[in-house]
């Protein structure tokens, strides 16, 4: 009989799930159910109701589990990946809320700069739990409930993030892993312990609110019986700890010791990599997150990325091969047309009222090419930014091991390798994080069994490199994205007092 684990990844547009041999590493099926964000919101609102997530989860699992022909018995433990940042607030009788706010959500700006007022600004804040409170983090989600909907929040019993929400529907056990809590602003990244401090300037109740925190090789629990019915499957399936996107999408890359880092080109754009020490910025643009290996895992992280290519490719509309083919008309660096992509805010560098720019418009680059190139590049800059920041706090890539959607793209990844200057290289299984989702659960899994086994013993052996697809820089065009970097950086700056009395001017 096989043995059977299951990778699940609840995203911002989808859910994916992977079916995996436990003892080949092979993915054996997958499935995945889309869905939207809840439409008409005020401008910087983004959100979705928990129970979409749970839907998608159970029509994902029962379809992969048909296509692998799984039998109930052969399913012995189970990971979830989840975004990151989401606030999904629970009553007393464990009952949602309210439509749980995202990490895209750029309306909580005030209340981030109200929480590090009250801990002595941005230099205090970061001393106090290793990050800044940005308008993706959870923190300041918490913050706005109570001062723009006080009676939900007088009903607030448990803050959840959305993997921790779909472990208590899948074990009825209300618990938050390390690696995910580290991306609340709630947690002093240093200690793995709530920051009292942060707490404090919330609400004086917000402690007793907040879940058991947990290590990433222990157990969420088991299969609770109504849940195991409905996905057809035994009670006795381990759910491991799960984490964040991010935290499994580095489990799933093999990014589990220095030197490697993986960049995630999704909806949003995640730099990160493995570090055996907390790397704390003093400027507060790179999170100090903790990892789900009981590491470290510094990140960076764009909020536009495939946000900003979609939206021209759907302009002209192209399907994804003609937008890939239009683009490659065009010669790297677009001939000076370049975007500045911060099409609804920005989070790295943190610029919440940001805008889209094209710059460079001339008659020789008003071309359907030079604009489809320039948005592919515009983004990789954007994340590039990041990775130098990264680069000056002593993280130095060997290695980017590409993943998401963008990954898929030969003409994109050379651009990868151009603009990072390193060698890019990606991964036979490219759904990094329900992978690493399913890594997970193994690693608990033998650990719960009595196995002295480290989850990097386990990416060694089953994480492989998709050779044929490795990129290398060219020297000439190196060359060429510094001076556009260098481009990008200088606009970015000169604009940032402008975007917020532009959005005054579109909004009245």
């Amino acid at each position: 009989m096989r043995t059977l684990l299951i990778g699940i990844d609840s995203g911002t547009q989808s859910t994916k799930v992977l079916v995996v041999d436990a003892r080949s590493g092979k993915v054996l099926a997958s499935a995945s159910q889309a869905y939207d964000l809840i439409p008409n919101l005020p401008p910087g609102a983004k959100e979705q109701h928990p129970h979409t997530w749970r839907d998608a989860t159970a029509k994902a699992i029962k379809q992969a589990l048909k296509a692998a022909k799984a039998g109930a018995a052969e399913v012995k433990a189970m990971g979830v990946s989840g975004q990151q940042h989401g606030f999904v607030p629970l009553d007393k009788a464990d009952a949602v809320i309210r439509p749980a706010k995202l990490w895209c959500d750029t309306s909580t700006a005030a209340e981030c700069e109200e929480i590090m007022a009250k801990l002595g600004g941005l230099k205090a804040t970061i001393r106090a739990m290793g990050n800044a409170v940005l308008p993706g983090f959870t923190a300041s989600k918490i913050l706005w409930l109570k001062k723009r909907e006080p009676k939900n929040f007088a009903r607030l019993a448990t803050v959840l993030l959305p993997h921790d929400y779909l472990n208590y529907w899948l074990t009825g056990e209300k618990v938050m892993e390390f690696g995910d809590a580290s991306g609340t602003a709630l947690l002093d990244v240093k200690t793995r312990r709530w920051s009292d401090k942060v707490l404090r300037a919330i609400d004086p109740s917000l402690a007793g609110k907040l879940p058991l925190l947990i290590p990433s090789d222990q157990p969420a629990g088991r299969l609770q019986a109504s849940t195991a019915k409905a996905l057809g499957l035994r009670t006795d399936v381990l759910v491991s700890a799960g984490g964040g996107d991010n935290m499994m999408g580095a489990v799933g890359t093999g990014n589990t010791r220095q030197g490697v880092i993986t960049a995630s080109f999704g909806t949003s754009g995640t730099i990160y990599a493995c570090s055996e020490k907390p790397v704390v910025d003093p400027q507060g643009e790179i999170a100090a997150f903790c990892d789900s290996t009981s590491r470290w895992l510094p990140l960076l992280c764009t909020m536009n990325v495939t946000v900003a290519t979609e939206m021209v490719r759907r302009d002209f509309g192209w399907d994804h091969k003609k937008f890939d083919n239009e683009a490659g008309k065009a010669p790297a660096g677009s001939e000076g047309l370049l975007l500045l992509p911060y099409l609804e805010g920005e989070r790295t560098p943190n610029v919440p009222d940001g805008t889209g720019v094209f710059f460079g418009v001339t008659p020789k680059t008003f071309t359907a090419p030079h604009y489809a190139r320039a948005s592919m590049e515009g983004v990789t800059l954007g994340m590039n930014y990041g990775l130098r920041r990264l680069s000056e706090l002593g993280v130095k890539p060997r290695q980017i091991r590409a993943t998401g959607g963008g990954a898929n793209s030969k003409l994109w990844r050379q651009m990868m390798a151009d603009i990072f200057n390193a060698e890019v290289v990606t991964l036979k299984v490219g759904e990094g994080a329900a992978y690493g989702a399913a890594l997970q659960a193994l690693w608990c899994w033998r650990r719960v069994q009595g196995e002295r086994v480290s989850i990097a013993e386990i990416t060694d052996q089953f994480v492989q490199l998709h050779r044929a697809q490795t990129a290398q820089p060219r020297k000439e065009n190196v060359r060429r994205y510094q001076e556009l970097q260098a481009l990008q950086d200088e606009i970015s700056r000169a604009l940032r007092g402008v975007f917020p009395a532009h959005r005054k001017f579109v909004m009245a």
